[in-house]
């Protein structure tokens, strides 16, 4: 998609929220900064949320408010974590104090491998607690898909947490509040993000196709909507995509196109996997989990739709049940809170495997 993402350019404000309850609460937050724990289903709009907050809190949201994607830290290695422009500038310390070891002594080895990227982790955090606010008297920071947060971790956040709550205001997003351990939840006030009804996520579409001047009908925003199934961003992205290929969003034109939005992508990235293009397809996968914000478990039920609702696998149901065999593998892993990544393109290796046996 080249022109700008919708879901960028349209990013709502609070009273923009779908969701009555959420938007209730979170304007409520905005005079009383308390610690928060947003929680729900993967595409509701937690993140978006979130934004809408700070910039209704804070003078200077630009500055005042820190996401960090829980990936960013556990799906990298130390040397990843260490180059990355965002947070090299907090480990710089730990660099130049090594270096007054030899090269390749046992000392720096040792120093090195005391400086676990647990250390890494907690430092870079309590480097950014630790800013002083920009304007006004605290800042947010906030860790999106916390799902994905090691226990032994939680235990050093809530440590932070306690020594910067005067000064940071912590957001915590989740689909799984159950994996976050009881010290953190009793520091935070839960807000459930329920997905929007088909009704609320037309609301917004209506918006938005307003905004943009495109012709549409109250049916085809309902069709594009039904797809989305709960998740708004989907249903955003696939209005757009619908838009720039039809030029309407339509009853007539949502019918011919056969897949929108991400489901174009699936079939890409199963065409390029199957055929043993596993660089092709592992691009594609990073396009959907990075520049358009899909989580795994997403991606993954989206796989799912395609090889069972489409002609893909018509004849070879061997393979379409080989595939949901997999999937369930994947989505068990996905579910301990490890790389999405790394389990999704081990998927991707695996169905281009079976397709050069």
């Amino acid at each position: 998609m080249d022109a700008p993402l919708w879901t960028e350019r349209y990013a709502p404000d609070l009273a923009d929220l779908p969701q009555p309850e959420v938007r209730e609460y979170l304007q409520k937050a905005v005079n009383d900064p308390i610690n928060l724990v947003l929680h729900g289903p993967p595409g509701a709009g937690k993140t978006a949320a979130v934004r809408a907050l700070a910039r209704e809190a804070h003078e200077d949201p630009e500055n005042d408010l820190t996401i960090l994607n829980v990936a960013d830290f556990f799906d990298r290695t130390k040397k990843e974590i260490r180059n990355d422009p965002r947070f090299e500038q907090f480990l710089q310390g730990e660099t130049e104090f090594s270096k007054q070891f030899k090269r390749g002594s046992d000392q720096r080895k040792q120093y090195k491998r005391q400086w676990s990227k647990r250390d890494m982790i907690n430092h870079i955090l309590k480097e950014y607690a630790g800013y002083a606010p920009s304007s006004g008297e605290y800042r947010t920071l906030v860790l999106d898909n916390a799902e994905d947060i090691r226990e032994d971790f939680q235990q050093s956040l809530r440590r932070t947490m306690e020594q910067f709550h005067e000064t940071t205001q912590f957001v915590i997003t989740t689909r799984q509040p159950t994996k976050l351990i009881p010290p953190i939840k009793s520091r935070c006030f839960p807000v459930a993000v329920r997905a929007p009804t088909n009704d609320e996520i037309v609301e917004v579409l209506k918006r938005i196709a307003d905004a943009e001047g495109v012709e549409y009908d109250e049916m085809g925003l309902h069709i594009v909507a039904g797809y989305a199934e709960g998740n708004l961003r989907e249903a955003i992205l696939s209005a757009q995509t619908l838009h720039e290929k039809e030029g309407e969003i339509t009853r007539e034109t949502v019918q011919t196109v056969r897949e929108i939005g991400i489901r174009n992508r699936i079939e890409e990235m199963l065409d390029a996997a199957e055929a043993g293009e596993f660089s092709d397809a592992r691009k594609t996968l990073d396009d959907l989990l990075v520049d358009e914000g899909y989580n795994g478990q997403e991606v993954l039920q989206k796989v799912l739709t395609v090889a069972r609702n489409s002609n893909r696998y018509t004849g070879r149901e061997e393979e379409l049940a080989e595939l949901t065999r997999l999937a369930g593998e994947i989505d068990a892993d996905l579910a301990e809170g490890s790389s999405d990544r790394v389990h999704l393109g081990h998927m991707l290796a695996e169905l281009g495997a079976k397709g050069e046996a």
